[in-house]
């Protein structure tokens, strides 16, 4: 069973179209939208300020969602893909993101919607990705400009074959 436990009194709020793997932790001050997923040894950490998720988020395998306690919190839009082992911390993340695997992204950092964060980028704290952006390195800058071809044919498809991926586990 996954760990979903309260923190100070605040429970995880978790629809029931969402997925949650037996061996996740989600706690504290956490709000998941509609179809979201959260996978094998996926945290989602609430404990020392929110988190707020859209619909059909998808957190990978190994992934941390955390925050800053009385500082940062982590808001995250709809149809977004943290891939496995990605860290994000207290940021902002608007809609139709990919966040590659073990990609970093640090307290105050805002990405804006339709972008992609490459596989291991570190995004430093207070960075701004401007909507339609690959940010790419260490520390992560902007590459180029996201194709319609890449929006739908990465982004908008992992998203979508996640929410797929948890049907064959409820």
């Amino acid at each position: 069973m996954p760990v979903i436990l309260p923190v100070k009194g605040v429970s995880p709020e978790i629809p029931e179209s969402c997925f949650v793997a037996p061996n996740a932790t989600i706690v504290g001050d956490v709000q998941m939208g509609a179809d979201c997923s959260v996978w094998f040894n996926a945290v989602v950490r609430g404990d020392v300020n929110s988190i707020r998720m859209g619909n059909k988020v998808n957190v990978q395998d190994g992934a941390c969602i955390h925050c800053t306690y009385e500082k940062t919190k982590t808001i995250i839009g709809n149809n977004v893909s943290i891939g496995h082992n990605a860290i994000v911390h207290g940021c902002t993340v608007e809609d139709n993101v990919l966040i590659g695997m073990g990609a970093i992204v640090m307290d105050r950092v805002k990405i804006g919607q339709n972008s992609i964060i490459a596989a291991g980028a570190v995004v430093l704290e207070d960075t701004e990705v401007p909507p339609g952006s690959i940010f790419a390195g260490v520390p992560a800058k902007k590459v180029k400009d996201i194709s319609q071809d890449l929006l739908k044919g990465e982004v908008e498809r992992i998203a979508n074959n996640y929410l797929m991926y948890s049907s064959w586990f409820k």
